[in-house]
């Protein structure tokens, strides 16, 4: 059996750790072993319920899986793109209760929280995650490093490039384009294609 690391032990890590434990694959294709983080300390103030190991210097095993606990774009790229160098299989995970339509394709290290709803003909590149209640159209294309928040709603055909990220109740509307590394903010209802590299807010969305 494997054992599954998790990289990351804050927020979005400790959520992982639970929604981990209620795959139906714990226990029988892995087992969870702990988290890698420099913050050796990170758990203490939830009860240090689990090993946290140090992430910098770690060379991954063959009888190890990792999990991406990480939410923000450029720490996810900048802290696991050196594991994938070294060898390490992230898995692409799909928690219980999210719901995933037909001719869908998930890249490696994908993450679908509970209540994730992606639906027919979609394309999730590397590493892309999509947190609870968060849907996505038909026909739409998510680049991977990027991350989706709470409850975002990405219709169909939008095309959403590599590393961007979605703040909470994040809205696109049907076949608009997001340029890579944008940041929509909490609350944003995007109504025209965004520029890369660009901050929006607001209902429109306006550049920040």
């Amino acid at each position: 059996m494997k054992k599954l690391l998790i990289v990351g032990a804050g927020g979005f890590g400790r959520e992982m750790h639970a929604w981990a434990l209620q795959h139906p694959d714990h226990g029988r294709a892995w087992s969870f072993a702990g988290f890698l983080d420099d913050d050796a300390a990170a758990l203490a103030p939830f009860g240090a319920f689990a090993p946290v190991a140090p992430l910098t210097g770690h060379r991954p095993a063959a009888d190890e899986v990792f999990l991406c606990g990480l939410g923000l774009p450029p720490t996810k790229e900048k802290l696991v793109a050196p594991l994938v160098a070294a060898g390490a299989c992230f898995l692409t995970f799909v928690h219980p209760r999210a719901l995933v339509g037909e001719r869908v394709r998930l890249g490696q290290g994908v993450i679908l929280c509970p209540g994730a709803i992606v639906s027919a003909d979609v394309e999730l590149g590397d590493f892309v995650m999509v947190n609870l209640h968060s849907t996505i159209g038909h026909d739409a294309r998510v680049g991977a490093w990027s991350t989706l928040s709470a409850h975002c709603d990405v219709t169909g055909r939008v095309q959403v490039a590599e590393r961007v990220f979605l703040g909470s109740r994040v809205t696109i509307i049907p076949g608009k384009q997001v340029g890579s590394r944008a940041i929509l903010g909490a609350g944003a209802v995007v109504i025209a294609n965004v520029a890369p590299g660009v901050t929006m807010v607001g209902n429109p969305a306006k550049v920040l």
